[in-house]
């Protein structure tokens, strides 16, 4: 199974960096141009140059984002802005957080995880991925040799584990302790101990990974493996390029937390919005929920009724005009009649599939492009604020979703099936700047 090994990491040193919080991000695919420019103004070293760096007008093949974060990368390893742990390791993370006034604490094991390719089923993916990203995060790492933001990685079966990890983070002084952006609260310890490294490793032979967040990064990885095999001459199995960043979590971890994520549709002709509300009810029993009281008070209302039926595919639908605020509930067997020669059972069972295939393909006559256009579709992962971007004209339409179950997420990927996208919001991301990797 999984082969997991610890590694001398790259940390930003302490002495140097006053502030740790201010030189940390959260991975580069959840940062707004906006929030990209404010990491920037934070702090000159913050991670924000190395792994999502501005474009310049004036950029080419001698001067472009890849090329300037690898000078940065040098620059600060040789200034020791960046210092290099001598002796390999583990790097047991927690973070705390809150989630509707609940609070929350998830563990992670940051370590070097062996690349393998997804149909040998150790390393299994849920999402798909696409090229241009690829392409532009490959051009990044032949740059820089260098894993910068750890891919986010799923075990289940965790047994003592967690309890083990514990013990660690309530009896140790953690070597990096920082609350970022966010509110979170991010710990580091270090774990050089031989025989726990050992033990680690071993634990992990046993295991397969499910990735959670980076398929991108981790096909990404692959390719960059690929191209240093082709121009090394003397590359081996022991490579660096072989292994990738990963932080590990377990799907037992009470901690876990996966978010929704809305659907909110623009540009909807009134026809099809017609149409919808005539054909709804022939596959969804539906319960309308009244918008006296206010929108608050209607969505505080909405929240227990699509809760309540987490386990039946209750999907909610929020329009302005008409003012329609639903829950509703898929009938028996709609799925199974429609797709069964389409998506196979794992995916029929995602409330996301329903979405995508019944309602708004099958229903709507959306297709694929539509499907795949950015302009006209995009996410919330709050119900309150999927409404209101409705209400304040971002959206003609919202449909709301319970989130995707840990146990949906394995399901799928042990079947060697891909969900639709956005149908996971794992909360919240692992944080970038806290150990980096080099690939050589």
């Amino acid at each position: 199974m999984a082969e997991v090994v610890a590694f001398q990491g790259i940390r930003y040193n302490p002495q140097v960096i006053g502030d740790m919080a201010a030189v940390v991000a959260p991975p580069y695919d959840v940062i707004s141009p906006r929030e990209q420019e404010g990491f920037y103004q934070r702090h000159p070293r913050n991670v924000i140059r190395l792994i999502l760096g501005q474009t310049r007008p004036g950029d080419n093949e001698q001067d472009n984002f890849p090329l300037r974060a690898a000078r940065t990368f040098e620059q600060w390893l040789a200034d020791g802005v960046l210092v290099a742990d001598t002796v390999p390791g583990f790097y047991l993370t927690t973070v705390d957080y809150v989630v509707d006034d609940q609070p929350f604490k998830r563990y992670g094991l940051i370590g070097r995880v062996r690349l393998e390719p997804f149909e040998k089923g150790i390393i299994l993916p849920h999402e798909r991925t696409f090229s241009k990203v690829k392409s532009e995060r490959l051009l990044l790492r032949k740059a820089c040799h260098a894993n910068f933001s750890p891919i986010f990685g799923l075990f289940n079966e965790s047994g003592p584990l967690l309890d083990r990890w514990a013990g660690i983070t309530d009896h140790q002084h953690p070597d990096i302790d920082l609350v970022d952006g966010a509110d979170h609260r991010q710990r580091l310890w270090r774990i050089t101990d031989p025989s726990i490294v050992d033990e680690l490793t071993r634990f992990f032979a046993q295991k397969r990974i499910y990735i959670a967040d980076g398929h991108h990064r981790y096909e990404t990885a692959l390719n960059y493996r690929q191209w240093v095999r082709e121009t090394t001459p003397d590359f081996t199995a022991d490579h660096p390029a072989n292994f990738v960043m990963m932080s590990l979590s377990s799907m037992e971890d009470p901690g876990m937390t996966i978010l929704p994520a809305h659907r909110l549709i623009k540009k909807v002709p009134e026809r099809v919005v017609t149409e919808l509300l005539r054909k709804l009810p022939e596959v969804f029993d539906m319960l309308a929920i009244g918008l006296e009281g206010g929108i608050d008070a209607a969505v505080e209302r909405f929240n227990v009724s699509l809760g309540g039926q987490a386990h039946q595919h209750a999907i909610g639908l929020y329009l302005q005009s008409p003012a329609t605020l639903l829950v509703m509930v898929l009938k028996e067997g709609v799925m199974a009649r429609l797709f069964s020669a389409e998506l196979q059972e794992a995916l029929r069972d995602l409330d996301v599939s329903v979405l995508t295939h019944l309602i708004m393909m099958h229903l709507m006559g959306f297709d694929q492009a539509f499907m795949d256009d950015a302009t006209r579709i995009t996410y919330r992962t709050s119900n309150l604020a999927a409404v209101q971007a409705v209400n304040q004209g971002e959206a003609d339409m919202a449909f709301i979703l319970n989130p995707t179950r840990i146990e949906q997420v394995q399901r799928v990927a042990e079947n060697g099936l891909i969900m639709p996208r956005k149908s996971t919001y794992f909360y919240p991301k692992v944080i970038s700047g806290l150990v980096f990797n080099r690939l050589r």
